[in-house]
């Protein structure tokens, strides 16, 4: 078995669909091993999306990371970094595969829901950031 990483994005929680995208889940075989809920300082934010730092929407998304709660989902299933982004579906929600929890919920491809890690080798940095490291600053 793999893990990987769900992050519902603020977006998401303040609409209370936690419930459905954590159905959603278990519904595609996926186990949820272990669920945070958290508010990312702008530090952490920055950190978290350290990959994106020179991209021109970089200080947007810290900035929408940082307005309210996030949760984060590690969750456990055979090829679970590619499965999951087939469930979660493209970046934009317009061009989402009808199912996914982008198309489903995600409003616009700065609002889309949630976030998912993209390679094992970012899953397992994002997976310590949010579940193992004391980022209480």
């Amino acid at each position: 078995m793999k893990r990987t990483l769900l992050m519902i994005k603020p977006d998401a929680v303040s609409k209370g669909v936690i419930g459905r995208i954590l159905f959603m889940l278990e519904e595609n075989g996926f186990k949820i091993v272990a669920i945070r809920s958290k508010r990312f300082s702008r530090n952490e934010a920055e950190r978290f999306y350290e990959v994106h730092r020179e991209r021109p929407f970089f200080e947007d998304l810290v900035n929408f990371i940082t307005e309210g709660t996030v949760v984060g989902v590690m969750v456990e299933h055979e090829d679970a970094v590619r499965r999951l982004r087939d469930l979660v579906g493209a970046t934009d929600p317009k061009e989402a595969r009808p199912g996914t929890i982008r198309a489903i919920f995600g409003e616009s491809i700065e609002r889309n829901a949630v976030h998912a890690s993209d390679s094992p080798e970012s899953a397992r940095r994002e997976l310590n950031f949010f579940f193992h490291e004391d980022s209480s600053d």
